[in-house]
């Protein structure tokens, strides 16, 4: 009768100790969410103010009345263009940027050779290399050959400077893969490509997922290299609109908020939708390890 007593008060104060645990935990979150939120909703809510409403009506009020114009003037002026040119330079840095770090990682995750460590470790060194450092080389290298002042110019910079992390990650996330599976596809006649295409490929959705993410925002809002390499008004990109919309319009305030608002929320939406595919594929290789 006392053993069970005493199993009882265990399992009250452990029961405590847990709803304690994540009260606190639940108290951290809300305020990482308010802490998080606030800056959105400031953006959002003033974006549909006046110029001078913030002046008068305080910035944390809802507007009185919403005014629409700040995005009419926005979409007017050519915004979707340089949504577009943005678009399809991160749409194809990101596939050239997956297909070369996947056959990268591949070899150096499933393959044993003399060389294996070496190209690992000069891969991984690769990553403490600044990417302005680069900016002088690069813009000498596109004007040589052409490139300068098109969206070709971004394209190689952005691919080079993303794939040590991809190829660091894919290698790490490929070695988890049970090489049983291989093992089993070759008795059933597969080779090294069928392996790799039919096999290792789609068992690495979920770190292609999260490199695409990860390094589609990097691109989505990377500015240096974009300002250097670009420089007529037809090939600028999204994030050189925020600048010269900024420049143009440096005292209303609600407008900028209008430009900051549409350029944020694709990739929010791409947050929204692919939320799950982001935290699998950071999850993965502990999982699987």
């Amino acid at each position: 009768m006392v053993k069970e007593n005493m199993n009882d008060t265990d399992y009250r104060k452990e029961k405590i100790k847990s709803v304690v645990a994540w009260t606190i935990a639940t108290i951290f979150a809300c305020v990482q969410l308010v802490l998080t939120l606030t800056p959105f909703f400031f953006m959002i809510m003033n974006s549909f103010r006046k110029q001078f409403d913030m002046l008068q009506q305080g910035v944390f009020h809802l507007p009185d009345p919403w005014y629409f114009q700040n995005y009419v003037t926005v979409v007017t002026n050519g915004f979707f263009g340089y949504f577009l040119r943005s678009v399809i330079v991160v749409a194809v840095s990101l596939i050239l940027m997956l297909i070369i770090s996947s056959f990268a990682a591949y070899p150096l995750a499933r393959m044993e050779f003399k060389l294996n460590p070496f190209i690992y470790a000069t891969i991984v060194a690769m990553m403490s290399v600044p990417m302005h450092v680069t900016l002088i080389p690069i813009f000498k290298m596109t004007t040589k050959i052409g490139f300068y002042d098109s969206l070709k110019s971004l394209i190689g910079p952005y691919v080079a400077f993303a794939l040590p992390m991809s190829v660091f990650i894919l290698t790490a996330f490929m070695k988890t893969i049970p090489r049983e599976i291989e093992e089993s596809a070759e008795i059933d006649g597969c080779n090294r490509y069928k392996n790799f295409f039919l096999m290792i490929l789609p068992l690495s959705k979920s770190g292609l997922s999260t490199l695409s993410i990860y390094n589609g925002v990097a691109m989505w809002n990377e500015f240096a290299f974009a300002n250097t390499l670009l420089i007529s008004p037809q090939n600028k990109t999204l994030p050189l609109a925020l600048g010269q919309f900024k420049g143009e319009h440096s005292l209303d305030i609600p407008m900028i908020m209008a430009v900051l608002t549409l350029s944020v929320m694709p990739m929010i939406i791409l947050f929204i939708v692919f939320q799950d595919k982001l935290v699998k594929g950071m999850m993965a290789g502990a999982v699987k390890g």
